[in-house]
């Protein structure tokens, strides 16, 4: 836990703080312009080639301002390299693509159940399109790296456990939010869908939920920190997380603004590290815990 608590320290403390200082600003700004006119509203409203288009420009804005800063501010000639604006312009197709894909399959002639099992399906099929997706990029651009992180080479579970249980008076606190527990637990959307008598149909619904956040960690802190790392260095770590922010535009606003502070953790962990193993761990540990702070709060409401 030490190592990487000096890590984080190390990275702040000698990174540019003018990009720094610019970056957060554009990321407060972004924050600011998605919550007080409604930016990611005003995108599900529309059909879904503009949805997939709205959110490509959200996050190529996102993801390449602070490149652009580097290349002002630092003098990077990062952009001179064909493969590096090539992944800079495929990065947030990808992810604009899981942010509007729907599933919808045919399960059964019952209603209830066919919604509930597409809800299930739902976040797993997106993880192996995600990582399909991944994969091939990987072989085209990374052929004989090792896949974005994924691996438990070298992985120690004891400081991830650390930083879960420091999470954990910050969630119950949030627990107690009308906005956190309007979003929280997730299970809440699909509630109806099931017979109360039936929980291992919510143990699987939170299984298939945890799931996706290995593609979560997949293409922010393996494929947008390691891969752009061959260019970049560690520079890498702050345009993923500005890019990691606007993905949170439909949570809570306090769950938004720290996945931006989060996501530099997370990134750092995973720079040095080589794995996302460890934030996997800490991502998904995060996300039960603010489901079971998402029942207990409604728990306690009632």
């Amino acid at each position: 836990m030490k190592k990487i608590v000096s890590q984080v320290k190390d990275y702040f403390i000698t990174g540019n703080k003018y990009i720094f200082l610019f970056a957060t600003l554009f990321t407060a700004l972004a924050v600011f312009t998605n919550y007080y006119f409604g930016l990611n509203k005003f995108i599900y409203r529309l059909n879904e080639p503009l949805q997939y288009a709205g959110w490509y420009i959200v996050f190529l804005v996102a993801f390449s301002f602070c490149y652009l800063l580097q290349k002002i501010v630092a003098r990077s000639t990062i952009f001179q390299h064909k493969k590096f604006v090539a992944l800079l312009l495929v990065a947030p197709a990808i992810f604009a693509w899981k942010m509007v894909a729907e599933v919808d399959f045919d399960f059964s002639i019952d209603f209830f159940k066919n919604e509930y099992w597409n809800a299930v399906v739902y976040w797993p099929f997106k993880v192996i399109v995600i990582t399909a997706m991944l994969y091939f990029v990987h072989r085209f651009f990374d052929r004989g790296a090792p896949f974005y992180g994924a691996t438990l080479k070298g992985f120690s579970a004891r400081p991830y456990v650390v930083m879960l249980l420091i999470m954990i008076p910050l969630i119950a606190a949030a627990s107690t939010q009308k906005d956190f527990l309007s979003m929280y637990p997730r299970m809440q959307n699909v509630e109806y869908l099931l017979q109360p008598e039936k929980g291992w149909y919510k143990l699987l619904y939170e299984l298939s939920y945890g799931l996706d956040f290995f593609s979560i960690e997949l293409f922010f802190r393996g494929f947008l920190v390691l891969a752009f790392a061959k260019w970049a260095g560690r520079d890498s770590i702050l345009p993923m997380a500005i890019f990691y922010c606007t993905i949170h535009f439909g949570k809570p606003m306090g769950e938004c603004i720290s996945s931006y502070f989060g996501g530099m953790i997370l990134g750092v962990v995973a720079y040095h590290t080589r794995s996302i193993t460890g934030g996997f761990m800490v991502h998904v540990g995060i996300a039960w815990l603010m489901e079971l702070g998402g029942y207990l709060g409604h728990l306690l409401l009632q």
